[in-house]
């Protein structure tokens, strides 16, 4: 195995570790769509989201995430879930200052470092991806 094939499986590895948490966040604004409103109420302080309205805000991230995930559009998909997940991190702030009565919210971290990783790193991520597929008949 090359050094670029050991670089690309890392990064699919990163990838599909990020998809799972993004996906399932994006599925409770479906499932769960009362959780999903309370979480924008309390960490991004936009309240009175009905479900329709999260269904709208969970079907545009569904298509980014699934981009993502498929490697479509990377520099738009992988910037776009490292600005979600950035966010997302750092709206917690409050968290972060009682660490050891929210250490699971520490998990957002190395996940975003992940994210920013793939971001940067988004021309090498090429196992099973649409762009490097698409480019591959191309040549």
């Amino acid at each position: 195995m090359t050094d670029r094939d050991r670089i690309a499986t890392a990064l699919l590895a990163l990838r599909l570790g990020v998809f799972i948490v993004m996906v399932m966040w994006t599925l409770d604004k479906f499932v769960n769509a009362s959780h999903a409103a309370r979480v924008f109420e309390g960490f991004y302080g936009v309240g009175g989201l009905r479900q329709p309205v999260m269904a709208a805000i969970g079907s545009a991230e569904l298509l980014l995430v699934l981009a993502f995930v498929v490697g479509y559009q990377k520099r738009i998909a992988y910037g776009g879930v490292l600005l979600l997940h950035g966010i997302s991190t750092l709206s917690s702030y409050r968290q972060y200052l009682d660490p050891f009565n929210n250490l699971l919210f520490f998990a957002a971290w190395p996940m975003l470092a992940a994210c920013f990783a793939l971001y940067l790193l988004r021309d090498f991520d090429t196992r099973w991806t649409v762009d490097h597929a698409r480019s591959a008949l191309r040549s």
